[in-house]
C-alpha cells in the first residue's frame, strides 16, 4: 500500500518499541529515494464501515485526549479496513484542523461510540467517509 502511495519508497520501518515516537503516534517510518521521510500512525478496523472513527478520548474518565485532538508527531494516519483492503492515507494537520472546525457539529450529528477496555473507556466519533474527506479538503484552504 505504501509503495502505491509513494512510488519511490526505499524503506518502511515499523516502530514497535515504546518511546517518544510510539507515544507521538508513529507506527511506521517511510523513506523515499530523495531522502524525504514521512511518519505514519496505522489504524486498522476488522470490518468495513461507511465511517472513520475519530478517537476523541483515549481514556474518557481521565480526560486523556484521543488521536484526533492531541498533538501528534506523525505526518499521516493510515486508516485501513481489513476485509476490503482499502486504506485512507489522511494528512494529520488538515485532519486535525477539520476536527477543530467541525468536531462539535459531528458529535451532535453522528454521536459517539465507546470502547470498553480493561481499566479505561475510549470514545470516538463515527464520521461518514465522504463528509470527512470533504472537511479535510476544505481545511487545506486558508
Amino acid at each position: 500500500m505504501y509503495r502505491r502511495a509513494f512510488p519511490t519508497l526505499v524503506s518502511a520501518v515499523s516502530v514497535r518499541d515504546d518511546g517518544w515516537a510510539q507515544r507521538g503516534g508513529i507506527d511506521r517510518i517511510l523513506t523515499l529515494a530523495c531522502g524525504r521521510v514521512f511518519t505514519v500512525d496505522e489504524k486498522v478496523r476488522t470490518n468495513d464501515w461507511p465511517d472513520i472513527l475519530l478517537e476523541r478520548w483515549s481514556d474518557e474518565e481521565r480526560r486523556k485526549a484521543g488521536w484526533i485532538q492531541k498533538p501528534l508527531a506523525c505526518d499521516f494516519i493510515a486508516y485501513a479496513f481489513a476485509p476490503s483492503r482499502r486504506c485512507y492515507l489522511l494528512p494529520v494537520a488538515p485532519l486535525q484542523r477539520a476536527w477543530r472546525i467541525n468536531g462539535r457539529h459531528w458529535i451532535e450529528q453522528y454521536g459517539q461510540r465507546q470502547a470498553f477496555n480493561p481499566g479505561y473507556r475510549s470514545t470516538s466519533v463515527p464520521v461518514p467517509i465522504s463528509t470527512l474527506m470533504d472537511a479535510i479538503s476544505a481545511a487545506m484552504v486558508l
